[in-house]
This record gives C-alpha cells, structure tokens and sequence, in this order.
C-alpha cells in the first residue's frame, strides 16, 4: 500500500512528523476498507489552487478545504482506469492554509485538522458521500472512528462547537 504525499505550497510549513501522520492515517483508512494494496495521492495545496481546482471542476468559484479526484469512477466521458498492478484510487488536494484556519476553528491541532481532511478525502475515493443526512452521519462516525484509532481524538469543547455548527 502506498500514500504519496506532496507538499506544493510554501505558505505553511509541513513538518516531516505531519507528512509521516498523512501516511499512516491514510494507509489506516485504506486498510479498513480492504484497500491495504491500493494507491491514493495526498496533496498539499494552497488556497488559489483549490478555489481553480473547485471552478474548473465543481462550477463552485470559491477556494475549499479538500477535493478529491478518483480514477474508479466511470463515465462515458472516463473510463474505468485498467492498469496492471496496485490498485490506483486517485487523488486527495488539501489547503493547509484553509487547515490551518479550520483547526482554530475548531480548536484543534493543524495535525488534526490535516488527517480529518485526508481521512475525508479518502473516504470519497472510496465511494462514501454526504449528500443525504444519514449518509453525511455514516462518513462523520467513519471519519471519528479512524481519527480516533489514530489517537487523534477530538475534545469535548471541539465536538460541542462542532455541533453547533
């Protein structure tokens, strides 16, 4: 199994112990939907690039936190990605400036806040969404249950703020 991750900004230092936190929450999240061999790229992006990113893919002209880009999804206009070798699920882009601020926010650690937006990138590789509500609550339990088995859990103050919102 493989996460790649890429830092392609400069606006917020990535220490080397936050890139070595990306793999492990992401290898974690792969295996505990039975993707322990597949491949999934996280990157590190600032705020312009994903606001491009959501315009030219989204129709959304504003920045945002994560997207994710998957190769398993098929449509006429792409088909399925048939390589040999590890399965390859796509692409997780984060903004560590929007992190940063969501982690103050939400009165966390910037650690935190970036494996939260991995672990949630990744699970819309791997086919869950949030459109419906009950569908929005199965990924909010998935994404606490692999944060927390990562001794990344949040505090009652942060999950009361959480609610409110």
């Amino acid at each position: 199994m493989a996460i790649y991750v890429n830092n392609l900004q400069d606006k917020v230092e990535i220490a080397p112990d936050l890139v070595e936190l990306l793999h492990r929450v992401g290898e974690a999240t792969l295996a505990r939907f039975g993707h322990g061999e597949a491949e999934a790229g996280i990157t590190l992006a600032d705020d312009p690039y994903l606001h491009e990113l959501n315009r030219e893919y989204r129709g959304i002209d504003a920045p945002t936190d994560v997207l994710s880009f998957g190769l398993r999804e098929e449509t006429p206009e792409e088909p399925a990605y048939l390589e040999p070798g590890p399965e390859v699920l796509g692409d997780v882009v984060i903004s560590a400036e929007r992190a940063v601020a969501q982690a103050a926010e939400y009165d966390h650690s910037l650690a935190r806040e970036l494996a939260y937006l991995a672990v949630h990138g990744l699970l819309h590789l791997l086919g869950y969404d949030h459109d419906r509500p009950e569908e929005a609550e199965e990924m909010r339990r998935l994404e606490e249950d692999i944060l927390n088995a990562q001794g990344l859990k949040r505090d009652a103050a942060a999950e009361e703020h959480h609610r409110e919102l």
